[in-house]
């Protein structure tokens, strides 16, 4: 039997009393219970508040890595075993709907997670607190933080509390559509090829920046999407484009 390290140690930010009182409404809020808050609250510091912080803290990267994975492999094993008999494609397709940066900023905002984030000015200023990306990233650094503290039961019992909601969602066909994949897969079933995506330019400041995205069918070209990341802009351009395909095809019909 191979044992496991000790969890090594973390510089979080430092849990005051006034600090102390607001992690602790967080816990009511979202139906959880850390024995150290202090992994709690290194989850909510994002990277520009320990850059701007003067004492040498660590950031929720890392906890977000953990918890990545610790969510993937609850959803997998849900879905495993109350879907045995669909082929692991299908499967696959269901996850990555659940969770995907969509799914967990709505959870995110859900349970208050942006009124908890540690940022810094400058991403303050920018509306860093309603960014999709801060907010999945922050919940994905939850799962691992809860993981690490409380172990993996209490963990996987607290991602199913808000994530079987999202599969149910999937199943009912009343979720977010993830445009990039239909597009992708109407593409190669229409016309045996791939979507291109293409930056067209770049808006904004380096703290709050607006990519415009092209992508190219064959010899058709639609958009451009509009995001305040790659990823969105992509998105927002694959729904231009399978929508309009998808109704050209249903107008011949």
């Amino acid at each position: 039997m191979v044992l496991l390290p000790k969890i090594p140690a973390l510089k979080t930010p430092s849990v005051d009393a006034a600090r102390k009182k607001e992690l602790q409404i967080f816990e009511k809020h979202a139906g959880i219970r850390f024995r150290k808050l202090e992994f709690l609250n290194l989850a909510f510091s994002h990277r520009s508040f320990s850059n701007e912080t003067a004492s040498d803290i660590d950031n929720n990267e890392k906890l977000e890595f953990l918890g990545d994975s610790v969510l993937g492999l609850v959803v997998s094993d849900y879905l495993f075993r109350i879907m045995s008999e669909r082929p692991e494609g299908e499967l696959a397709r269901i996850k990555s709907f659940v969770v995907s940066e969509d799914s967990l900023a709505a959870i995110a905002k859900n349970i208050k997670v942006d009124n908890y984030i540690l940022i810094g000015k400058g991403e303050e200023y920018s509306g860093g607190r309603e960014k999709k990306a801060i907010l999945a990233d922050c919940m994905e650094a939850i799962f691992g933080a809860y993981y690490l503290d409380s172990g993996f039961k209490n963990a996987q019992s607290f991602i199913l509390k808000y994530l079987v909601p999202e599969i149910e969602k999937v199943l009912a066909n009343k979720h977010r559509k993830d445009y990039k994949t239909l597009l992708q897969e109407y593409v190669q079933k229409k016309y045996k090829s791939y979507p291109k995506y293409n930056l067209v330019k770049k808006t904004g400041p380096d703290h709050d920046r607006t990519f415009w995205i092209e992508v190219a069918i064959k010899d058709m070209t639609f958009g451009p999407g509009t995001g305040k990341n790659k990823k969105e802009a992509e998105q927002k351009v694959a729904g231009i484009a399978y929508e309009t395909l998808t109704k050209d095809e249903s107008d011949k019909n």
